[in-house]
């Protein structure tokens, strides 16, 4: 039982820090242009 008073907060900080980083890259324009980024990779098949 003591243990989930360490393991409850824990969980609770990282959901956190993945919704932060989500929104972080989000807005710094990681997710832009996601079907453009396809034609940039080596195409072997030529």
């Amino acid at each position: 039982m003591a243990s989930l008073y360490l393991l409850i907060p824990l969980g609770v900080c990282v959901v956190f820090a993945a919704i932060a980083a989500f929104v972080w890259a989000s807005s710094n324009g990681q997710f832009d242009e996601i079907a453009a980024q396809a034609d940039r990779l080596p195409d072997d098949e030529r």
